[in-house]
């Protein structure tokens, strides 16, 4: 990510920070499977050291210290308000942008959910992971597929993150390095009262982080239009989430 792009990220996740734990619904519901998956696939109920990304307000690493115990356990984020997320998880926190930051020297877990979208190379971080990772070492990632809020992008948004990719994206990014123990996907649609609410939502999440231009009342009222006479319905207008992700071990 461009030093650029990290700072609007960053400064919108901000600014998000005290909204989103309880608006970022679905994101929750990823980290649970996410988290389940994990535990499913075998994953040992104890890790010597683990790093998360992308923690913000800790819906994953919640689940993480439900499941898992750990000896040491260093969780990053790009906005510096989730040293509280840290704090109340008794985590060290390493603030930065994960693509730049320093990693911690090998690790026996490395997690992160909802995140790897806002990377404009998924697949070039998860290869990283993998060298990262101590032989026998877990890696468990969540991001967002091709269809994410495909209702902003087909009226012309540029709410979408960069880095959307599909589940076999993930797998063949790790191929040879790890063993791939699972991949997922899914789609659900949460619905709106209106196109306004969307974007309450979108700024409650912190997920319009990469929009540049300034709402006018004349475009705003084209996108509400729009957005209406193309998805609005009895239920309202939709927004469709398309969560993807994969666990996988490093042999040895």
């Amino acid at each position: 990510m461009n030093v650029q792009m990290a700072g609007r990220v960053q400064r919108s996740f901000s600014r998000s920070f005290r909204t989103y734990h309880d608006c970022a619904c679905q994101q929750a519901r990823i980290a649970d499977r996410l988290v389940h998956d994990l535990r499913n696939s075998g994953a040992p109920q104890q890790f010597t050291s683990a790093l998360e990304f992308g923690c913000g307000t800790g819906h994953l690493t919640e689940r993480l210290r439900q499941s898992f115990g750990f000896g040491r356990l260093t969780i990053n984020d790009l906005s510096p308000e989730a040293d509280e997320t840290a704090a109340a998880f008794g985590a060290d926190f390493l603030c930065g942008d994960a693509e730049t930051v320093a990693w911690p020297y090998q690790s026996a877990l490395i997690a992160s959910a909802s995140m790897i979208q806002w990377l404009p190379d998924p697949a070039a971080f998860l290869r990283r992971a993998a060298n990262a990772l101590v032989p026998g070492g877990w890696l468990a990632v969540s991001g967002f597929g091709p269809e994410q809020y495909r209702e902003l992008v087909q009226i012309g948004s540029a709410a979408k993150a960069p880095g959307l990719c599909r589940p076999e994206d993930l797998a063949s990014a790790v191929d040879g390095a790890l063993e791939v123990v699972a991949v997922g996907e899914t789609r659900r649609q949460m619905h709106f009262s209106s196109p306004r609410k969307v974007l309450e939502h979108l700024r409650n999440t912190g997920v319009n982080g990469r929009a540049q231009s300034v709402w006018t009342k004349s475009r705003f009222l084209a996108f509400t239009n729009e957005y209406v006479r193309q998805f609005g319905g009895e239920a309202g207008v939709p927004l469709t989430y398309h969560p993807i992700w994969i666990i996988a071990r490093k042999p040895g």
